[in-house]
């Protein structure tokens, strides 16, 4: 797929938590889709489920701290002909009720919708037992499963949509930090197609999730420099736009992958085999390096983990010159 769409930039509404937008988006989509219900394994006052549970208490079910439990009754719901979201924390869905999420969900291509909140290092305060480093790569592994990872207020609400729409299993990243709106109303988001959001020349910033906010201040700071980057929005870790990781190689011929999740086995390890099947040119990663989280003020811990405007400069700088000489 190519991913050169047109960009609708918003004009900055206020931030608020992306874990508020997901439960505001399915009270606004629930008449149109009056087979969801809403499945929470006692976390809802987090994951602001809490909000559609207010509204359709007919729709909603508490399955306590048994995350294993309720994604194997979303499985029994989707053969019965439900769209279950079954919402907790990433971690937990990930690994806790992992082997649920194969055997039932993904192993049955049912319609199970999982949403995995407090992603990445956003739960800050609770530390590495419950920051959720290793999500995506256990997720983009499973057969039959979607991987969406918004990176805005507006790309959660259309997520949420999509994925309703979407026939089969999804799984769907959000933070629990607030988060603005990079994006209009009529941005065109669709699974598996990335935007690009800034047109450039010299290398591309590929990222998802906060990843993004990042990458476009690193692509100001580059354009200080006289360095012309290319900033792509690829919110679908899986089905990942091949093409526009291609177009991205072919115009730019250097690529600087953005995430917060580990380096190994997400957005970073997708966008490299792409390139390296469809079109090689040095792919540098920007991600946490291989290692579990920690506690702390969430600017701070995303810098201490390499998240930052800067160093995504610092490796679209480092790519440039191994696109000029490999040597």
């Amino acid at each position: 797929m190519n991913g050169s769409h047109p960009t609708c930039p918003a004009p900055a509404p206020a931030s608020k938590p992306m874990r508020v937008a997901f439960g505001e988006a399915l009270i606004e989509f629930a008449d149109a889709f009056p087979r969801m219900v809403v499945l929470d394994a006692d976390c809802s006052s987090s994951t602001q489920t809490k909000l559609f549970a207010a509204r359709h208490p007919d729709r909603f079910f508490n399955f306590g701290i048994a995350e294993a439990n309720m994604v194997a009754a979303a499985a029994g719901m989707a053969a019965a002909g439900l769209i279950p979201v079954a919402s907790s924390f990433a971690f937990l869905l990930a690994l806790r009720a992992g082997d649920a999420v194969r055997s039932l969900v993904a192993y049955g291509g049912l319609n199970v919708k999982l949403v995995g909140g407090y992603a990445g290092l956003s739960d800050f305060a609770d530390g590495a037992s419950h920051q959720s480093v290793a999500d995506l790569a256990v997720m983009t592994a499973l057969p039959n499963m979607a991987v969406v990872v918004p990176s805005d207020l507006t790309e959660t609400r259309l997520a949420v949509r999509a994925m309703l729409e979407r026939e089969g299993p999804v799984y769907l990243r959000l933070s629990r930090e607030a988060a603005g709106a990079v994006f209009g109303p009529a941005h065109p988001f669709e699974i598996g197609r990335g935007i690009v959001v800034r047109e450039g020349a010299d290398v591309t910033l590929a990222a998802c999730g906060r990843g993004l906010l990042l990458a476009l201040e690193a692509a100001d700071e580059l354009a200080g420099g006289g360095i012309s980057a290319r900033v792509l929005d690829l919110h679908t870790v899986k089905p990942l736009d091949a093409g526009a990781v291609e177009a991205a190689a072919r115009e730019t011929g250097a690529i600087v992958t953005v995430e917060e999740h580990n380096v190994i086995g997400g957005l970073g390890s997708a966008v490299s085999a792409a390139a390296a099947e469809r079109y090689p040119v040095p792919v540098l990663r920007c991600g946490i390096p291989d290692r579990f989280g920690e506690s702390g003020p969430y600017a701070e811990i995303l810098a201490r983990a390499g998240l930052s405007a800067g160093r995504i400069a610092d490796l679209a700088r480092r790519a440039l010159a191994l696109k000029r000489d490999p040597d």
